[in-house]
């Protein structure tokens, strides 16, 4: 896990094009503590290769042709390409995990951020073909595997990554990354004349050229529909992420970036019966969770007392058990004093069952306000809810306790209809079929187990036509496309919601969850809080083999009735507590921020006069309006307050003008 950057350009001195990039390495030194390296590349095959601050000893001392020396003091004038890395050590903690790596004849230089899991596996076969390693990492076996099968290596690997190869010899370059876009990379061309990638938009900041401008579709996106990470586009103009799935391979000399889609999300549709596929369910999961047990540092897991990351601390400690290991399992909870928001409860189950070690932290209103611009600047992008702060205080948490590596439960709900949205296709389902009276049955148990249950909205926003939604939706204070707190003549942006479900079923709106709605999302949130920590944050729920297995499940296995995530609650039953295995309630890590803003209504209305006054003329007064009913309790409370104090502080910070 760690940092990348790399800057492409005609010519340049080399001299300018090292200080450049250590300035984008140093932007993201939190990514990677344990060391440091950079290589700069002339038009013919001659390259130097430097360290810095933060580059160990042994490093330098280590014979190999990708790590620096002290001596090194070329500055030849005809630079066209920089490789930086940051390294924080997991797999192989020695010196010859130093990047950027090469393999043995210097041809391909590689930067990667992440983990491929499988790397034992890939390294046996690549081994069978007469293939010789120098280190025990997954980065070396990244290399060989692109020199031996090239692009094709992509569909070889289980993991997350984001990574970088240059030809030496081609003078060509190659970036790609992982199916569900698990780890970050970002790209910008400046006017000066050079293309630029890296792990986090914050890194473009010091480069020449840089001038941070609005991107007015990204921004209503944001601030109607609470949407973020769903295209190629960022709230930058300019700044593009490569999604999920993708890689760019580009000659130096071309100008126009294509990326190009190397996987695409399929369900593995099978028709076994619910109990043979909890089955094949439970066997997949112990095995996504065993891969990512793979580590040379300590390793835990978030525990929120919720179903998905308490089935993982469940298996972790039955594989480390396995292994006489247990003793080292911790974990680190986000709990509140206010019990409506707190979840001790279900993680004390965990606890004493287990009999692990847990850690708990309880985030509160002035500790958020006080570090607000910082987690913003951390984040790159504004986010909606304060629930980012409740997990980069977990991840603080970690850190304190000397864990490197976390497992945690993204994805889960995503993939096995775990959020509330789902039971809305599933009444259609129900509708489409004409089963009207286990449509009626299912609506009020529903509403019998979930507070609030909006059962038959859930089914009328799925049946009415859209402007006859609309309406309906304004009636509930739910988004529509003109909300009246935003000035739309100082945007240029289409106004429709970009992810309409079609066709209508539970399937179709896994897989926009997954790929554009939630997911990437949430992803970006977990990079930035755990990486703030020098932490390697893993998702076992996100393992492809179980995407694409539980993404064919019929429906009833996985929502039916009041139950959300059937087929894990029926898989983990002989690990969890069934106090937690039959909870009917969800909420993650959260936060009372409803309790906070309504307790300081002052307070949060002055976040939002600034933000206002930051906004140059996107938001209006309409603002305050929407704030005093929602603190009155006329109209429900939601997270648009929230939203609209985090776009201000984040024009501010990132000192972003319109275009």
């Amino acid at each position: 896990m760690c940092g990348i950057a790399a800057i492409f350009i005609q010519n340049h001195s080399s001299e300018d094009l090292q200080l450049i990039i250590k300035k984008m390495l140093m932007m993201i030194k939190h990514r990677g503590p344990d060391d440091e390296g950079l290589v700069i590349f002339n038009h013919s095959r001659s390259l130097t290769v430097y360290g810095g601050e933060d580059t160990p000893t042994s490093v330098f001392e280590f014979n190999s042709p990708y790590c620096p020396n002290r001596q090194n003091s070329n500055l030849n004038l005809d630079a066209c390409a920089a490789l930086g890395h940051r390294r924080l050590s997991i797999i192989d903690l020695s010196a010859a995990g130093h990047q950027p790596m090469c393999t043995p004849d210097g041809r391909y230089w590689i930067s990667y951020n992440g983990e491929v899991y499988n790397y034992i596996e890939i390294r046996s076969e690549l081994e069978s073909f007469g293939i010789k390693f120098n280190t025990k990492t997954d980065t070396e076996v990244i290399l060989q595997a692109f020199a031996k099968w090239g692009k094709e290596c992509l569909h070889h690997f289980n993991g997350m990554f984001a990574f970088i190869i240059y030809d030496n010899y081609a003078k060509k370059f190659f970036v790609a990354r992982d199916r569900f876009g698990v780890k970050p990379i970002y790209y910008w061309k400046s006017s000066e004349g050079f293309l630029a990638f890296a792990s986090e938009i914050k890194q473009f900041t010091v480069l020449p050229g840089w001038i941070a401008t609005l991107n007015h579709q990204m921004a209503y996106d944001f601030l109607n529909w609470s949407l973020t990470d769903h295209t190629e586009e960022s709230l930058f103009h300019g700044v593009k992420q490569l999604r999920g799935g993708h890689f760019i391979e580009m000659n130096l000399q071309d100008d126009v970036i294509v990326p190009q889609k190397w996987y695409t999300l399929s369900a593995q549709i099978n028709n076994d019966s619910f109990e043979k596929s909890a089955i094949k369910f439970h066997d997949l999961f112990i095995d996504t969770i065993k891969l990512r047990l793979r580590a040379d540092v300590p390793i835990g897991s978030c525990l929120s007392g919720g179903l998905d990351s308490s089935s993982i601390v469940c298996i972790m400690h039955t594989l480390l058990k396995e292994k006489n290991a247990v003793n080292n399992l911790k974990t680190f909870s986000s709990c509140s004093f206010e019990k409506t928001f707190d979840e001790r409860e279900y993680i004390d189950l965990i606890k004493d069952k287990y009999c692990i070690e847990a850690h708990y932290i309880y985030p509160n209103k002035d500790d958020l306000l006080n570090c607000l611009s910082e987690i913003i600047w951390q984040q790159d992008e504004p986010f909606n809810s304060t629930s980012v702060f409740a997990q980069r205080s977990v991840f603080n948490l970690a850190k304190q306790n000397g864990v490197s590596v976390v497992l945690d439960g993204q994805g889960a709900d995503e993939q096995l209809a775990g959020y509330h949205s789902f039971f809305g296709y599933k009444y259609l389902e129900l509708f489409r079929n004409l089963q009207w009276i286990k449509l009626l049955k299912d609506i009020f148990r529903a509403k019998n187990y979930h507070a609030h249950h909006p059962g038959f909205f859930l089914l009328m926003n799925r049946l009415l036509p859209e402007k006859v939604r609309t309406i309906f939706l304004k009636l509930l204070y739910k988004p529509t496309e003109n909300c009246d707190w935003i000035n739309f003549s100082r945007l240029n942006a289409i106004s429709t919601y970009p992810f309409q479900v079609k066709p209508f079923d539970i399937q179709s709106f896994s897989q926009k969850q997954i790929l554009n709605t939630n997911l990437p999302m949430l992803l970006r949130y977990e990079d930035r809080n755990s990486m703030m920590y020098s932490i390697e944050a893993r998702t076992p729920f996100l393992d492809y083999r179980l995407v694409e297995y539980s993404l064919g499940l019929k429906s009833d296995y996985k929502i039916d009735a009041e139950w959300t995530k059937k087929i894990l609650r029926e898989s983990m039953k002989n690990y969890l507590p069934n106090g937690i295995r039959q909870r009917k309630d969800k909420m993650g890590f959260v936060t009372p921020e409803e309790h906070w803003i309504k307790s300081n209504p002052q307070t949060f209305k002055d976040l939002l006069y600034n933000a206002l006054e930051t906004s140059s003329g996107i938001l209006n007064k309409n603002i305050f309006l929407l704030y005093e009913k929602m603190i009155s309790g006329k109209i429900p409370f939601n997270q648009t307050p929230w939203k609209i104090i985090c776009f201000g502080k984040w024009l501010e910070i990132f000192n972003v003008k319109m275009q």
